[in-house]
C-alpha cells in the first residue's frame, strides 16, 4: 500500500512518529510531506531527529503568513504532489491549517483519506482550529477518534465517512520517548532547576495571543503565585511580547527560554509540579505524566483529561489562574482513561489493510 502522510506543525510530527513506524514495520510504501507550516529548527527539523522519523520525502517550504496565502499555497504546492504520488490513501492529522489543506485537496483529487485524531470538537466554530478539524472530519472516508467522546460528536454530525475508536496516536510517542528523554535531556541541570520546583508554562493558541491583556493577566496570576515558572516561549507568543512592547512587564520568577525540542519537552512535563497550558497535546503529556494541568482556555477538547481529575479549565484571568493553581498543586495518582490504553497505530494499520477500506 502506497501511504502519504501530510503534517506541517510540531504536534503532527509527533502524532506521525509512532504511525510512520508501524508502517515501515508492516513494509508498507510510506511518503511523508512537510508543508513547512512549522520551520523553526526546534518546532521541525530537531523534532524528526529525536523521534527517528525520515527525512520528509517533500519539504514545501510554505512558512508563515495571512491564511489565505499560507493555505492556498498549501493546496497549490500539495495538489501537484498528490496527483504525481497517486497515494492508495492520504493521512491527515489533527487540525491546523496543513490539516484544512490536506482535505481540500484529498477530497478534490478523489483520493481516499484518513484524519487521525478524528471528531474533537470544542464547540467555539469562530476558533481556527475548530474550522479545520470540522471541515476535515467532513471530508474524510475514514475517521480515526482518539476517545469516546469524539467518536459521539461525530455521530451527531453524521459525517459520511467511517469512525474507528482507536485511540490517540500521541500516547504511544510519550511511551516510547519518555525512557530516552530521561535518560539524554539535561534540561533541568540546564536551567538549574529542582525537580516538582517549578511550573511548566506554554502559551500559543490565536485566542490566548491576540490581545496584551491576556499575556499580562497571566503574568500578574504568576507573580503573585511566586513559585519559579519556565515558559518555552512559542515564536508567535514571542512576536507578540515584542510588538507590545511586554517584555518589562515580565515577572522575575517567570523563566523565558527558546523552544525546546520533545525530549527536552518531556523532562519538564514530568518534573513540574503544575502545567499551565493551552495547548490539547500538552494537557494530555500532562496526564501521561502525572503532573496536574491547568488549562488556560474555557473549553477543552479533551474532555477525558478533566473527567479523571488530572486538568482544570480556569481561563485567562488572574483570580482564575491562581484558583486553579491552588486547586491542583499536589495532586497525583491520576487513573488513566481506557481510550489512553490503546494501540492507536496498530489498530489503524489494521483497519486500513482490511480489504474493505483499500
Amino acid at each position: 500500500m502506497r501511504i502519504l502522510s501530510v503534517v506541517g506543525a510540531r504536534p503532527q510530527f509527533i502524532k506521525l512518529a509512532p504511525l510512520s513506524r508501524e508502517i515501515r514495520k508492516r513494509g508498507h510504501e510510506e511518503i511523508i510531506v512537510h508543508t513547512g507550516q512549522h520551520y523553526d529548527i526546534n518546532l521541525s527539523d530537531i523534532i524528526f531527529s529525536e523521534l527517528g522519523l525520515p527525512v520528509p520525502h517533500f519539504n514545501l517550504g510554505v512558512g508563515s503568513g495571512e491564511f489565505g496565502y499560507q493555505v492556498g499555497r498549501m493546496i497549490e504546492l500539495l495538489e501537484d504532489v498528490i496527483m504525481r504520488i497517486k497515494p492508495d490513501i492520504v493521512l491527515n492529522y489533527g487540525d491546523t491549517n496543513t490539516t484544512l489543506a490536506t482535505a481540500i485537496v484529498s477530497a478534490r483529487l478523489k483520493i481516499k483519506q484518513a484524519h487521525i485524531e478524528a471528531g474533537l470538537r470544542c464547540g467555539i466554530k469562530s476558533m481556527p482550529e475548530e474550522q479545520n478539524r470540522i471541515a476535515a472530519d467532513h471530508l474524510s472516508n475514514i475517521l480515526f477518534a482518539p476517545t469516546p467522546t469524539a467518536i459521539n460528536n461525530l455521530k451527531r454530525e453524521n459525517v459520511y465517512g467511517k469512525a474507528f475508536l482507536v485511540g490517540d496516536v500521541m500516547v504511544e510517542s510519550f511511551r516510547i520517548a519518555l525512557p530516552i528523554a530521561r535518560g539524554k535531556s539535561n534540561i533541568i541541570q540546564k536551567l538549574n532547576l529542582k525537580k516538582k520546583g517549578f511550573i511548566l508554562l506554554t502559551i500559543h493558541r490565536a485566542e490566548n495571543t491576540e490581545t496584551p491583556e491576556t499575556f499580562l493577566n497571566i503574568f500578574d496570576a504568576i507573580r503573585i503565585i511566586g513559585e519559579k515558572v519556565v515558559f518555552p516561549i512559542h515564536p508567535r507568543s514571542q512576536e507578540m511580547l515584542r510588538i507590545w512592547n511586554l517584555n518589562h512587564y515580565i515577572p522575575g520568577n517567570l523563566i523565558l527560554v527558546e523552544p525546546v525540542g520533545y525530549l527536552d519537552m518531556l523532562v519538564l512535563e514530568e518534573n513540574s509540579s503544575v502545567i499551565m497550558t493551552d495547548s490539547g497535546g500538552v494537557q494530555k503529556e500532562a496526564l501521561l505524566a502525572g503532573t496536574p494541568c491547568i488549562t488556560l482556555r474555557d473549553v477543552t477538547e479533551w474532555i477525558e483529561t478533566i473527567d479523571c481529575g488530572a486538568n482544570i479549565l480556569v481561563g485567562t484571568k488572574k483570580d482564575s489562574i491562581i484558583k486553579g493553581y491552588e486547586r491542583m498543586k499536589g495532586k497525583n495518582g491520576f487513573s488513566i482513561p481506557e481510550c489512553f490504553t490503546l494501540n492507536a497505530p496498530e489498530l489503524i494499520l489494521d483497519i486500513l489493510e482490511s480489504p474493505e477500506i483499500i
